[in-house]
């Protein structure tokens, strides 16, 4: 199939590169004209604009994929492609924007007759290796013509319809709130072994001694031992640990629907507290975003700029 990708940061550029391997045809257009020509290189359809973009999909419907930060950037672009694109058309929003967000979005874009999905995506820079995991919610006609996309890029059983507009990056904020407390969980962990010295364990070997057999094997765990293979102290990486609203969100929600989630709220109010102190177990949590997603992590070097 043919679409548009735009928005090439990390996550797009995985995206992109994946789809080509499988064998679509993919229009790749970003802010940054040195990534447009990047992607190009891997064998995307470069495009100096949106509405170039949009003129190079030349089959019906045509099928813009956005991949650019939650809020503003998102609201942007999808007002810039109501113009240029035409009834049955179908635009898929890959970011991590907020789910009430996407249901408004849906219901202006169906008013022109463009079919809207919410997508969350997930599994970080490694998508592109492994497959990403693909939560779609809105047009269900629209999910059935773009299924082969979805396939392309999913790992095996890795893609699903979850339902109504909203309910793709609902569940991917719900996604990342249980991946702030697994993180958590095992930072804690981690900090308390650490603190036994008299055992002298090696965290790195531990970390896989766990990932054959244990009931607490993970990915999230593999990209511990990533981390701790690389830096044991984790002496370049600074406590301070950000959070990137899903959480946020998450432990609002549950707080609307009453629903007790005392592990994940906890996990972010920890987060905030990372920005005012030292310990070992929060270089841990910044070292696995950096892992698992390539979040920027801040260096010890940062923390004069505070």
């Amino acid at each position: 199939m043919k679409l548009a990708m735009v928005g090439l940061g990390k996550m797009g550029r995985g995206m992109t590169e994946r789809l080509i391997q499988q064998g679509h045809s993919v229009v790749g257009f970003d802010l940054t004209p040195d990534i447009v020509q990047e992607v190009a290189s891997k064998g995307a359809i470069p495009a100096s604009s949106l509405e170039d973009a949009v003129a190079k999909l030349d089959t019906s419907p045509r099928i813009v994929w956005v991949m650019v930060p939650a809020g503003d950037p998102v609201g942007a672009i999808l007002e810039q492609l109501k113009p240029p694109l035409s009834p049955g058309d179908i635009i898929i929003d890959g970011g991590n924007s907020h789910y009430k967000d996407s249901v408004q979005r849906g219901l202006v874009l169906g008013e022109k007759g463009i079919r809207f999905l919410d997508t969350g995506v997930s599994g970080g820079v490694w998508g592109l290796i492994n497959g990403f995991n693909l939560m779609t919610g809105g047009d269900k006609d629209a999910y059935q013509i773009v299924e082969p996309i979805y396939k392309s890029l999913a790992a095996e059983g890795g893609t699903m319809y979850i339902g109504p507009s909203g309910s793709g990056h609902f569940t991917k904020m719900v996604h990342n709130g249980i991946e702030y407390g697994m993180m958590q969980a095992y930072a804690e962990g981690f900090d308390l072994i650490r603190a036994k010295e008299e055992y002298h364990i090696d965290l790195a070997k531990l970390s896989r001694l766990w990932m054959n057999g244990s009931v607490v094997r993970s990915w999230l765990l593999e990209l511990a031992g990533n981390a701790l293979e690389e830096d044991p102290n984790l002496d370049s990486v600074s406590p301070i640990v950000v959070d990137s609203g899903e959480g946020r969100w998450t432990v609002v929600e549950a707080i609307d629907l009453a629903v007790p989630i005392p592990v994940i709220s906890l996990s972010l109010q920890t987060r905030f507290s990372s920005r005012q102190k030292d310990q070992f177990g929060l270089r841990l949590l910044s070292a696995l975003r950096h892992q698992f997603g390539g979040h920027a992590v801040r260096r010890e070097s940062d923390k004069q700029q505070l």
